[in-house]
């Protein structure tokens, strides 16, 4: 028989290490770190405790929003920072959230990434591709071997279908 696998949830797949702003970092060093690093986005985090609280969520298009902003219609007083910029109260997901539900929030919500939060702190961040990964993970450890016991190849069709020879 066929062996059931659990649904891995996020503290399976996600991300642990998890590149941060904090909230005074300027739109240019933003920009830097997002390229530096090649993330499109980071959790805007307070540091309490030796814990990183996360206070919003920053993204590429956030920043390219703020410097086309910027750029044409002039400095804006006082200049951008992660704080001014981030969205706060950013959707999150705690660690013991299931893959179903998270495959349902990125489909149903078009999101690409999410912060892993638990009890205020930040523990890393799932992607739409961990949450794919993942998916085909499971999906070929729980349905191959089932549908192979279902459904085993007749190897008498295959021989028939490779004799089969058309004339004109």
């Amino acid at each position: 028989m066929a062996e059931t696998h659990t649904a891995p949830t996020a503290r399976d797949f996600m991300t642990r290490h998890v590149e941060c702003v904090s909230p005074q970092m300027s739109l240019a060093a933003i920009i830097d770190l997002l390229d530096r690093h090649k993330v499109s986005n980071a959790p805007v985090v307070t540091e309490q405790d030796g814990k990183k609280l996360l206070v919003g969520f920053i993204s590429e298009r956030d920043c390219l929003e703020f410097l086309a902003n910027e750029s044409f219609f002039g400095s804006p007083a006082p200049p951008q920072t992660a704080e001014t910029m981030m969205r706060k109260h950013p959707v999150c997901v705690q660690p013991d959230t299931e893959l179903f539900t998270l495959a349902s929030v990125f489909v149903n919500h078009g999101y690409r990434h999410l912060p892993v939060v638990e009890n205020g702190e930040l523990l890393g961040i799932v992607s739409r591709r961990d949450i794919l990964k993942a998916m085909n993970d499971y999906y070929q450890a729980e349905f191959r071997d089932r549908d192979r016991l279902k459904h085993p190849p007749e190897l008498s069709d295959s021989a028939r279908r490779l004799l089969i020879v058309t004339g004109r």
